[in-house]
């Protein structure tokens, strides 16, 4: 594993979620070394945690396993990332969701998940 991705897995487990971003103030995910296209270095910064559904699909599980989503998670800074909707059914995840970012923790590992963002 690449550092730029330890660093991102060492922030969640700190509890904070950070994405990178470039000089010109482009946002980029996954972690990376390096700015795509430029090269320019890129600096850790804290995320705003907002965000939108872009894209959901409902994976149904042989019972007794429970039903769960993926989602296609549109952030305020410009990135998409693919994440779950906790919180909600997820036959009840709809495109255009308001949502914001959590960290949970699942098998020991720190994970980032989002919830509906309050009105």
């Amino acid at each position: 594993m690449v550092q730029p991705e330890l660093d991102h897995r060492r922030f969640l487990a700190e509890g904070r979620f950070m994405l990178q971003r470039a000089p010109s103030g482009r946002f980029v995910h996954p972690p990376r070394i390096a700015e795509p296209g430029s090269g320019d270095t890129l600096d850790w910064v804290a995320a705003d945690g907002r965000g939108t559904v872009h894209s959901v699909t409902v994976v149904r599980s042989k019972p007794p396993a429970a039903n769960y989503n993926v989602a296609l998670i549109d952030l305020v800074e410009g990135v998409r990332l693919m994440s779950r909707v906790d919180g909600i059914a997820p036959e009840a995840v709809q495109i255009g969701l308001a949502v914001v970012a959590k960290i949970v923790v699942e098998n020991d590992a720190p994970l980032l998940v989002f919830v509906p963002q309050a009105p």
